[in-house]
């Protein structure tokens, strides 16, 4: 399906691994140029390199950065001073406990999940809507809508940027330029695989019979009962992307696997 991004120009944070790197693949898959971003230049290098042979009617690019820095925020900035897409997906989780999440904490989560993302709109918002098109995506989940209580620091800056989206389609009014959150579920991320290996590491099952069983004893809740694959939402975010979805704005777009059990 041609989802008319070809030479559209888009950033990703976090692009090497993950639900980034599954989302900067769909987009190279219609033909974007994707600008790889990760904090460690070999990392990104070697995505990069990557992209080149799988799609190589597309230039994808290295931006390498420590978005948390706002040094290297600004030699971005200097570098790419103009995309078409940004889906900020970079993010960071664990599991701690309440009375464990001291001020340090909070200060690392805000800055990491909530003020890189804020920053980096606040800087390619005005060149889109003066260009007249552009993407912007947060990268949430249901911990924003539905908090576990597991990880709070966590819950409490994915539910920041629901609302920072719905705050910035205000300034889209009119304008083919869209703010959007696109909130998955329990993912199979490369650290998932890594835990649920460990704790059926002496088991002679298939990954598949594993999942079930973490699933059925961890996530009752979860209506596929299995983990959420990271091209599902690359899929996804390359739809919002396009011209396709120009009646997305401000909207907390779920691929939660039917984690949360209301009806909005």
């Amino acid at each position: 399906m041609d989802m008319g991004l070809k030479n559209k120009t888009a950033l990703v944070t976090g692009s090497t691994r993950g639900i980034g790197k599954a989302i900067a693949l769909e987009l190279a898959r219609e033909g974007v140029h994707v600008l790889i971003n990760g904090r460690n230049n070999d990392g990104v290098e070697r995505t990069v390199a990557e992209f080149q042979a799988a799609f190589p009617e597309t230039e994808p690019r290295n931006a390498t950065a420590d978005l948390v820095d706002s040094r290297q925020r600004e030699a971005l900035f200097a570098k790419f001073p103009h995309v078409d897409i940004l889906v900020n997906s970079m993010g960071i989780y664990e599991i701690i406990s309440y009375d464990d999440v001291d001020d340090a904490v909070w200060e690392k989560y805000f800055r990491t999940n909530f003020l890189a993302a804020n920053d980096l709109t606040k800087f390619y918002l005005p060149s889109m809507l003066s260009r007249e098109y552009g993407r912007i995506i947060f990268i949430a989940s249901e911990e924003a809508v539905m908090p576990s209580g597991q990880m709070p620091q966590y819950a409490v800056t994915k539910s920041m940027l629901l609302s920072l989206s719905k705050s910035l389609s205000k300034l889209t009014r009119g304008a083919e330029v869209t703010v959007n959150t696109i909130l998955p579920g329990p993912t199979l991320s490369e650290n998932v695989l890594q835990i649920i290996e460990s704790i059926y590491s002496n088991e002679e099952m298939t990954f598949e019979a594993k999942e079930r069983d973490f699933m059925a004893k961890n996530l009752p809740q979860s209506e596929i009962q299995r983990f959420i694959r990271p091209v599902e939402i690359g899929r996804l975010t390359a739809f919002i992307c396009s011209p396709m979805a120009s009646a997305f704005k401000g909207s907390p777009i779920r691929i939660d696997g039917g984690m949360v059990p209301t009806i909005f």
